[in-house]
């Protein structure tokens, strides 16, 4: 049966938005749509990762930043502005905030997850599979996708092991893509048939990032090889336009089994629009995916073809809107135009809501909002130092040393029995909420006291489990260079150089603990944010040392670190599944629980066991959150001074090497 977008009275615009606080703007096309034409709104989320409120349940605190409650006004609000709009969603939904880790520990059978009570009272028409759907493994995935009242599709994600050598014959774990048969208001308020396809994808990578879950049970294929067989058979099937949801960002450098292949996607024959997200950024706007050949930042096109990102957390809300023309039977794409809606905006200095809460989700939520915060306010130990993130990026860092404590402690008795009692045991860890990729207040921030399980969940924000790997000196040296990639070269005698590569994701930043060594900023990287090698002859780590002698580059290692890392995520130099020796049950967050409970009281105090090789006459500047002013006479290795203000909300800071 066809089902027709919803018509909304002139009086359901008022109501909208005296309700919501959404601005109502009718678009130019529905003014233009002739008698065989038609105006239809297509609407994205993307990257929600369980922020269905606006509250930050690590900082147990409102946040006007997110929340999918907030992004429905805007939804409703575009519902009123024409007759014929449609809601789909890009993925990432199921892990992220601490409801997801509470919810995963106890949710049964027949239960519906907070995601799917808020998605299905906004009648959503599609989605598809992010990366983070797999992080507590497929049964779960599973469970809560059948509460969803809308199909979700994925073209790229095969049951088993075996990929067919047509990619059409492949066993898909879901459908690759959905048909919908619409009825659409045309400009003279006629109904006329439409049939929209959407086909969905998963960055490959996934079998790298949870190989714990996934190998054995799944395997991915390239996107754009996956489009290049689906779309086709959509189109003989009678879709009249196919848009794409590509949990995958926009990079112009092409590749095989790309992470981020949108770009590639829209240039696809047959695909009308793009759906993009999982870099966590914002297109069209006038920041993002700058200077990249045909990709128009502006007009929010990729290879000449509409597409969107709508930002992460409910941040923003994705608008691609298409003026159609009924051509014979067919409908075709006469123009088009692509937005993304914010849900707040900044004034003086502070985050100010555009919009109000849809009261239906919040209700909803009620009892789940409640259960979160009771499991995230429970205190499991005490810290007599604080453990903030906010010079994690450029000094040696509490954050990141408690985390580095935990691991040793978990293995070092788990190994005392072993044939590794005697190798010496190193720990990699890497602040995940530093570096600004998620805005100016995402950064760890724990004062003195008691140290709840919202703390932990702050401190380690992913369910990734321990992993033990052998290694030698000279690979604990590259896995060390390949982090010190994040820098950007620096010119000595040069003042105020920027510091850091802000292409290189701050999860990818290890600090090895156990060894001291220096970072020589002159050097150029030795491999780039994707760890290719693009300076062989480069040593930007100096000075490395094990118990105060010169590393030897034969001995052998034993490095503590997460089953992503361990596993060959972030491409680090020769460092896979086949250096692993001990694959742990237990998450990383609940080893840091119970060393904290075993501890009573801990001293996370950076050691200051890294640091910058001096440049004299040089220094650099850094962004970092506001409150970092608070904690600048704490950092004893650096001459840190403030720099001005930085953007959206951003403090700078200057570092005199």
């Amino acid at each position: 049966m066809s089902e027709l977008f919803q018509p909304v009275s002139r009086r359901g615009f008022l109501a909208s938005a005296a309700a919501t606080g959404a601005l109502i703007m009718l678009h130019p096309f529905s003014a233009r749509a002739q008698g065989n034409q038609a105006h239809l709104r297509i609407m994205e989320t993307t990257d929600i990762h369980v922020n269905v409120l606006p509250y930050d349940y690590y900082a147990d605190k409102a946040n006007d930043t997110m929340g999918l409650s907030r992004t429905a006004s805007l939804i409703d609000a575009v519902r009123k502005e024409a007759a014929n709009a449609m809601l789909i969603d890009n993925g990432d939904l199921l892990q992220g905030n601490p409801m997801g880790d509470y919810i995963e520990r106890g949710m049964k059978d027949g239960d519906l997850h907070p995601v799917m009570k808020g998605m299905n009272l906004l009648g959503y028409e599609c989605s598809t599979l992010g990366n983070h759907e797999f992080n507590y493994g497929l049964s779960f995935m599973d469970k809560v996708l059948a509460g969803a009242n809308f199909p979700f599709v994925c073209a790229n994600l095969i049951r088993g092991t075996e990929l067919a050598a047509n990619p059409r014959n492949d066993r898909l774990y879901l459908k690759p893509y959905v048909i919908l048969d619409k009825k659409i208001r045309d400009g003279s308020g006629a109904e006329q048939p439409i049939r929209i396809g959407i086909i969905g994808f998963v960055p490959p990578q996934v079998m790298v990032w949870d190989l714990k879950n996934l190998e054995g049970n799944v395997k991915t294929r390239d996107i754009v090889e996956a489009a290049k067989a689906w779309v086709p058979q959509m189109k003989e099937e009678g879709a009249d336009i196919v848009i794409a949801l590509s949990h995958s960002g926009i990079d112009v450098k092409q590749g095989n089994m790309m992470e981020n292949a949108s770009f590639f996607v829209a240039g696809v024959e047959g695909i009308d629009a793009v759906f993009t997200g999982h870099q966590h950024l914002v297109f069209p706007g006038k920041k993002d995916f700058q200077a990249l050949e045909a990709v128009d930042p502006e007009k929010g096109t990729l290879q000449g073809k509409p597409a969107v990102m709508g930002g992460f957390w409910g941040s923003h809300m994705g608008l691609i809107d298409l003026l159609l023309e009924r051509d014979g039977s067919k409908w075709r794409i006469v123009s088009a135009t692509s937005e993304a809606r914010p849900i707040y905006e900044r004034v003086d200095k502070a985050n100010k809501p555009t919009v109000a809460d849809d009261q239906r989700i919040v209700d909803a939520l009620k009892e789940d909002h409640e259960a979160t915060l009771a499991y995230v306010r429970r205190p499991v130990g005490k810290t007599s130092a604080p453990l903030y993130s906010y010079f994690a990026l450029v000094a040696d860092d509490p954050s990141v040393q408690i985390v580095s404590q935990a691991q040793t402690w978990y293995l070092r008795d788990i190994l005392k029995n072993t044939q590794w009692k005697d190798v010496p045991l190193l720990s990699a860890a890497a602040p995940f909420k530093a570096g600004g990729r998620n805005g100016a207040d995402y950064y760890t921030d724990v004062p003195v006291g008691d140290i709840a399980i919202k703390n932990v969940a702050d401190l380690y924000l992913y369910p990734n489990t321990v992993r033990a790997v052998e290694i030698t000196g000279l690979q604990v040296k590259e896995w060390l260079e390949m982090s010190a990639g994040i820098f950007n070269r620096i010119e000595p005698d040069k003042a105020d150089q920027p510091l850091i590569n802000t292409d290189f994701p701050s999860y990818n930043f290890d600090v090895i603990d156990g060894v001291t060594y220096r970072i020589d900023l002159s050097q150029p990287p030795k491999y780039d944010s994707k760890g290719g090698l693009v300076n062989a002859g480069s040593n930007r780590i100096v000075d490395l040392m094990f118990d105060g002698e010169p590393i030897d580059p034969m001995r052998k290692f034993v490095v503590a670190t997460n089953n992503y890392r361990a596993g060959g995520g972030g491409n680090f130099p020769e460092i896979n599944a086949s250096k692993i020796i001990y694959e742990a049950p237990d998450t990383n967050r609940d080893v840091i629980v119970r060393y904290l409970v075993s501890q009573g009281m801990i001293n996370p105090s950076a050691d200051a066991n890294w640091s910058f090789a001096p440049l004299p006459g040089t220094s650099v500047v850094f962004e970092t959150g506001a409150k970092a002013k608070d904690f600048i006479a704490q950092v004893k290795s650096l001459k840190i001074e403030p720099a001005g203000e930085g953007e959206a909300g951003f403090a700078k800071y200057r570092i005199t090497l």
